[in-house]
């Protein structure tokens, strides 16, 4: 049966000295309806980019007949919302702002947010210095649960005002951070802060390593606003487990039937680490043909 989920991909899919024209061009010969671009700390969609740089990216989009959806960062990598400190955490809310901005001008409609973070096990390459060259990761501290949980929720709150004028929800994802490790938590997260405009960003692959991704669908159900399809193997039990779509242990099959049985028709950006080193682009064209099995189209 073919799947109403509408077929997009995420930019960091792509051979970053790629350009965004470019990597909208492939996606749209690979066979990908949708993008999800990101916001960088420079370039063309940056912190200090011209609406006119952003503006140029919208109607590339047009001209190559692809959508741009939604919005990420690897930014809260470095600017989290539950760090110790007051300035790291202002800075993250200001990195929001600038999304849920960006995202308005693109017609995109909904922005990724990490929530946080307890702590973190790894270092992204995202990591930048800060504007006082001053180099911050966010997964170097180590915050009290429920005080990273409060911080959380105040600043969704806060914000939620802010994503409402700009008509973009913010997509709470789960993510390897130590922190909303549950549906059941997640659900009740996000009926706290309790605003249309504060939603969750389902990552399929990300809860792998201890639980499964079609408990999440059922429970959190309507809640669910945007989605990411990865794969991941669990006896790798790190980030090296992250592989090709139906290469991993996502159940694919109890998947889709958790979507259907929640009537999501939304967009599942294909996430994937580019780490072909020959022949780069191929590895899109065979994301491309392997959400076509997984969504019923072949």
């Amino acid at each position: 049966m073919k799947s109403a989920i509408r077929k997009s991909i995420n930019i960091w899919s792509f051979d970053q000295s790629r350009s965004i024209e470019d990597c909208m061009k492939l996606a749209k010969d690979a066979g990908f309806e949708g993008i999800e671009l990101a916001l960088a700390k420079d370039g063309p969609l940056g912190m200090n980019s011209s609406e006119k740089e952003i503006l140029d990216v919208k109607e590339a989009a047009s001209r190559i007949g692809i959508e741009i959806h939604s919005m990420a960062t690897g930014l809260f990598w470095q600017f989290s919302l539950t760090s110790d400190r007051e300035d790291i955490r202002e800075k993250a809310k200001l990195v929001v702002k600038r999304e849920l901005d960006v995202a308005a001008l693109l017609g995109a409609d909904c922005v990724l947010v990490c929530p946080g973070a307890v702590g973190v096990d790894f270092k992204p390459d995202e990591v930048v210095p800060d504007a006082n060259d001053i180099e911050f990761f966010a997964g170097s501290e180590i915050i009290d649960y429920d005080v990273a949980y409060e911080r959380s929720r105040d600043a969704f709150v806060e914000l939620a005002p802010y994503a409402e004028k700009k008509g973009v929800i913010m997509g709470v994802e789960n993510i390897w951070n130590k922190f909303l490790l549950s549906p059941l938590e997640m659900r009740n997260f996000l009926d706290e802060i309790n605003s249309p405009f504060v939603a969750a960003f389902l990552d399929v692959g990300n809860m792998l390593l201890f639980g499964y991704p079609q408990h999440w669908i059922k429970i959190l159900g309507k809640r669910i606003k945007k989605v990411h399809f990865k794969d991941y193997r669990r006896d790798c039990r790190s980030l090296a487990g992250f592989v090709d779509l139906l290469a991993g242990d996502v159940d694919w099959g109890r998947v889709i039937e958790a979507f259907e049985s929640i009537g999501y028709t939304g967009w599942a950006s294909a996430e994937m680490c580019p780490t072909y080193k020959q022949y780069t682009e191929q590895m899109i064209y065979n994301a491309s043909a392997s959400m076509d099995r997984i969504l019923g189209r072949k």
